[in-house]
């Protein structure tokens, strides 16, 4: 069973890739975009159950991109990044994120956020 779509937006393929796997695993119907724009515009198209979005984005940042996604999704975003700082969390919190992920992580950790944001239908 379908648990709907989950939008990746992520620039580095490993990591994106581990996403994928990860939420697919979850029943996930998983969508990658690998620009900031182009989360935006998928995530337009898409209407997903959840987006992951990383904040090192290679043309807008991350941050922007949640609030732009806030103007046209209330889909849960599950921020993960490799910044660390309680400042940077409290950023991305503030822009719209439901959820904060530091890189690395343990793949137990995002399915159990996942889960959180993202309960099952039985």
């Amino acid at each position: 069973m379908s648990r709907g779509v989950c939008l990746v937006i992520e620039d580095d393929e490993d990591i994106a890739s581990l996403i994928s796997f990860v939420l697919s695993k979850g029943g996930f119907e998983v969508h990658v975009a690998g620009t900031g724009a182009a989360g935006l515009e998928a995530a337009a198209q898409l209407n997903p159950a959840l987006v992951t979005l990383d904040l090192g984005l290679p043309d807008i940042d991350g941050l922007h991109v949640a609030q732009g996604l806030r103007q046209i999704s209330a889909a849960p975003i599950l921020m993960l990044t490799a910044r660390a700082r309680l400042s940077d969390e409290m950023d991305g919190l503030s822009a719209g994120a439901s959820a904060y992920l530091v890189k690395p992580f343990h793949p137990r950790e995002l399915t159990i956020l996942a889960d959180r944001l993202c309960p099952a239908r039985l």
